[in-house]
């Protein structure tokens, strides 16, 4: 049995170093990003930040109406990982429709594989 001895710094770095997240892939840019409730200046709004992987699985499931398995598969991610972007997704969306809230769609782990989304299907 082989033990090595560690130095103070890779103890820390091992212990606190999250592991890196991996890029999900997201097929389709939206062409815009952000909405708002009508009648409400921006200045008075919070706002709900959607993440482009939860945008990409809330298109993919309910737009598209792949499965889960589907969805996960396309975007490069496990299914227990995908049911958790879009329940988290489905929340932030509910919140900004039933609080009035802005939905802001950026950001996140992602890959972008695809071109921009145009409307209708694809």
């Amino acid at each position: 049995m082989l033990i090595t001895k560690l130095s103070p710094s890779q103890i820390t770095r091992r212990r606190y170093m999250p592991r890196p997240r991996i890029p999900r892939r997201v097929w389709l840019e939206p062409n815009v990003t952000y909405f708002k409730p009508a009648g409400i200046r921006m200045i008075d709004l919070n706002q709900a930040v959607l993440t482009m992987d939860e945008f990409e699985a809330i298109r993919l499931k309910d737009y598209e109406g792949m499965s889960q398995t589907e969805a996960a598969k396309k975007m490069g991610i496990s299914q227990p990982t995908f049911q958790r972007l879009y329940d988290s997704a489905r929340k932030k969306i509910a919140d900004a429709i039933v609080n009035g809230k802005a939905i802001r769609i950026e950001g996140g782990p992602f890959r972008f594989m695809g071109r921009r989304f145009r409307g209708g299907r694809t």
